[in-house]
């Protein structure tokens, strides 16, 4: 159940629709778009993404997909079910390229017996489709490549047409004869030709000699300067024609009624092949869509739940990459103890379009479209979605904003179970804060009661409380940068968020007097409520942060550590070949050295030992050993070590030879050597490792430092954005203090020392309200007065432990 009628417009379905319509072939796939609905069956659902995905594969393939001709011919056959009625030669010539396209996509996704299918939804598709060679062969029969009917069609067609070719042949001879003589007699100039006026050769003439030839006045140029005039003599020879023009006409139409007559009743079938064409139109057009806005299949599972990692809003991304701006990806949780996710934050924080994401991209889930999310993203299925966003006051109706909102309240409260999923924006706004808010805890309570899930945003500190202290719902807050004063768009869940109201006031130049009285009236408590909210989230970032960098680092040891295991694995691999090949060299030596002492023998024996022949056979013998002792040196031998002059000692850094690794000499025995690499001990021999320089062993640490990629630039444009100075005079005690905090935190992420703090002297108490807090902060080393000369008492220096 979706709620209300215009959830497609208030979500921005109904343009999604649009682009994908646009990206159809024909009218068969932009119906499709135009019934694509919402649907809460798990089996058709993931069906359909299925064959959207294969698509996105299809699209990203080498194999071309044949996408030629899309005609929609279904109006055509609907047509023809009455007999006497045929289909016309356009018609007939685009079933055939259709019916060809049909063929052909359907061997695309063919597979042999036996075969793993490369496509197994839409091959599914595509293997109860009917296809029909004979119907295409019939009609190349008929009509050839222009869509033109062939001469051969049929015996009497061909005759005809014969008749014509000779008859205007005929024509043509005559008229050129007559037009020789007119032009000899200078009734015609030269260069004239003639000319065909409704389907009739004739000469053109200028009026004054329009009777010095026999024949019919049958048109003039709109000039008046030409007459068309068809001599006597092929009269009868153009009426000729024109009869078998008209015999031409009936055969045709004969031909294409007996060929209408046999094709009626495979009518059925034909249109079942032209849906399918609908179906492949239409994924091919929400593929298409897809790759425009990096969609993908996430996991689906049936039951209520949405965890998404870096969820996008399509329509945001399309728009920001026109402006080449990037879009803040959001993390969304629904589900287990998490089902209602309030959101609070400030205006224009990004709270709305957090939730429209969220009904989006469901909706477009359940509609069997891929979505923008990150691939270990997991999802559900609900059986509604209702909304309640946007003013809807109406005046023809007498209602108000707020009476909009409780209308649809009140649909909500009747209609939602633990299988709907809830959108509200702005919850109990709309009408005194106190009452609203507590209707608005109040409703927030039964949805909670009925498993109901959804994402609600609001300002109320009220609703925030019931979430903190309820279990099913859950705080999240938009993000707000300080220093900047502009939103972050990113959602942290957990803590409730700050409206930043009185920094958006000052920062808009709302007059201070003014907001002193705004917080005198709300009091001191609520004040220190909302700031209380801001160090939360400042703390979560600030954490989140550290949390991503050991993160990051774990994940560099891990990959570290399993290059070094599979360096050792191929190290041991290459020793083991070495020893091998060695053993067959040696092996194979001392073969043919044994045979050649034998035959040395042999020969001493045979000669009996002549002193001639014993010294000829030891020369040889002596031969034989040079030789080998020679292909032996040619063999390669390892490289002396890098820093042969130098002995390697426990405690030296190390690498292998041909390996950029750094590793640390545990022990050396002999020639053996111990050495870690990181985590993992490797015993090798002396000859295979290179000492390093104290030099070379700085620059490999520098190499190696962590934060890279993302980090690092973050960190590069924080401490470019960095000021080394600031200044909180004029500021109340709170205020300045929390600017203090904030600023001092800055200074120890970016390593910025030393730092100046502007508050001036005065009565002293805000120096001392300062220095108070400094001296309680880790990574502060020392703090003092600026000198004299540059501000003295005014100022606190504050350096940063090294």
């Amino acid at each position: 159940m979706i709620y209300p009628q215009d959830f497609e417009q208030k979500t921005g379905f109904d343009k999604i629709r649009r682009l994908v319509a646009e990206k159809c072939l024909s009218p068969l796939g932009e119906e499709r778009v135009e019934e694509m609905t919402f649907s809460a069956d798990f089996r058709r659902i993931a069906e359909q993404l299925d064959q959207t995905n294969e698509f996105v594969r299809i699209l990203k393939g080498d194999k071309e997909f044949p996408a030629a001709y899309f005609f929609d011919v279904r109006y055509a056959l609907r047509r023809i079910r009455p007999e006497g009625t045929y289909l016309d030669e356009k018609e007939l010539f685009d079933l055939k390229r259709s019916l060809q396209t049909i063929r052909q996509i359907v061997s695309f996704f063919h597979t042999e017996k036996g075969d793993e299918p490369a496509y197994p939804a839409l091959g599914a598709l595509a293997g109860r489709t009917p296809v029909f060679p004979q119907i295409i062969a019939a009609i190349e029969a008929l009509l050839d490549k222009f869509g033109k009917m062939k001469d051969s069609a049929s015996p009497a067609l061909l005759q005809i047409r014969r008749e014509i070719t000779a008859t205007v042949s005929s024509i043509s001879r005559s008229l050129q004869s007559i037009l020789r003589a007119a032009q000899a007699d200078g009734i015609v100039d030269k260069d004239v030709t003639p000319a065909m006026r409704d389907g009739r050769l004739m000469i053109p003439v200028a009026p004054a000699f329009k009777r010095k030839i026999r024949g019919i006045v049958h048109d003039e140029s709109a000039s008046g300067k030409t007459v068309f005039i068809e001599p006597e003599a092929v009269v009868e020879a153009n009426n000729r024609i024109r009869e078998l023009e008209g015999d031409e006409r009936r055969e045709i139409v004969r031909i294409l009624t007996d060929f209408t007559h046999s094709l009626r009743p495979h009518t059925p079938q034909l249109l079942h092949s032209y849906e399918f064409m609908a179906d492949i139109d239409f994924i091919r057009a929400k593929a298409l869509f897809a790759e425009q806005i990096n969609a993908i299949r996430p996991e689906m599972e049936d039951k209520q739940q949405a965890d998404w990692i870096r969820a996008i809003h399509p329509l945001l991304y399309l728009s920001h990459s026109k402006q080449k701006k990037s879009v803040e990806p959001l993390d969304i949780l629904l589900g287990g103890d998490h089902r209602l996710l309030l959101i609070s934050g400030p205006n224009a924080g990004g709270k709305s379009v957090c939730l429209k994401t969220v009904g989006l991209l469901q909706y477009m889930l359940q509609c069997g479209m891929l979505i923008p999310v990150y691939e270990r993203s997991r999802t559900g299925l609900f059986a509604g979605i209702f909304i309640d966003i946007g003013d809807e006051q109406s005046i023809e109706n007498d209602l108000s904003t707020y009476s909009s909102h409780l209308i649809h309240m009140k649909f909500f409260l009747k209609n939602c179970n633990e299988k709907t999923l809830i959108l509200i924006d702005e919850f109990g706004s709309g009408t005194e804060p106190r009452i609203g808010g507590a209707i608005a805890e109040a409703l927030l309570k039964r949805f909670n009661d009925k498993g109901s899930f959804g994402v609600v945003t609001t300002h109320y500190q009220n609703l925030k409380h019931f979430a903190q202290d309820t279990p099913g719902i859950v705080n999240g807050a938009m993000l707000y940068d300080r220093h900047l004063m502009q939103p972050l768009f990113r959602l942290a869940i957990g803590h409730p968020g700050s409206s930043f109201a009185i920094e958006i006031a000052r920062k808009t130049g709302l007059p201070d007097d003014v907001i002193a009285d705004a917080s005198q009236t709300v009091g001191e408590d609520y004040i220190h409520l909302d700031k209380y909210l801001q160090d939360i989230v400042r703390d979560k970032r600030y954490w989140e942060t550290k949390r991503q960098q050991v993160h990051r680092q774990e994940k560099k040891l891990e990959e570290l550590t399993n290059r070094y295991e599979q360096d050792l694995q191929e190290m041991a691999g290459q020793r083991k070949e070495m020893l091998r090949q060695a053993k067959e060299e040696a092996q194979r030596i001392l073969a043919e050295a044994n045979v050649k002492i034998e035959h040395t023998i042999r020969e001493i024996k045979e000669a009996q030992a002549g002193k001639e022949q014993t010294k000829r056979a030891r020369k040889a013998l002596d031969e034989f050993k040079a030789a080998v002792l020679t292909d032996a040196n040619k063999k390669p031998k390892p490289a002396p070590a890098a820093l042969a002059d130098k002995e390697i000692r426990v405690g030296d850094k190390v690498r292998l030879k041909g390996q950029t690794s750094v590793g640390h000499v545990l022990k050396v025995q002999n020639k053996q050597i111990t050495v870690a690499f990181g985590v993992a001990k490797s015993c090798v021999e002396a000859e295979r490792l290179a000492k390093l320089s104290r030099e070379a062993v700085r620059e490999e640490a520098r190499k190696n430092t962590f934060p890279y990629g993302r980090l690092a630039d973050e960190m590069r444009d924080r401490k470019l954005r960095f000021k080394m100075e600031l200044d909180v005079r004029g500021m109340r005690g709170d205020e300045a203090l929390q600017a203090v905090v904030y600023y001092i935190d800055d200074a120890i992420l970016v390593g910025a020392s030393p730092v100046r703090i502007l508050h001036g002297t005065g009565s002293g108490a805000l120096r001392q309200l300062i220095r108070d807090y400094l001296r309680g902060v880790e990574g502060i080393a020392r703090f003092h007065d600026e000198q004299v000369q540059l501000g003295g008492a005014g100022i606190t220096v504050v350096a940063l432990e090294a």
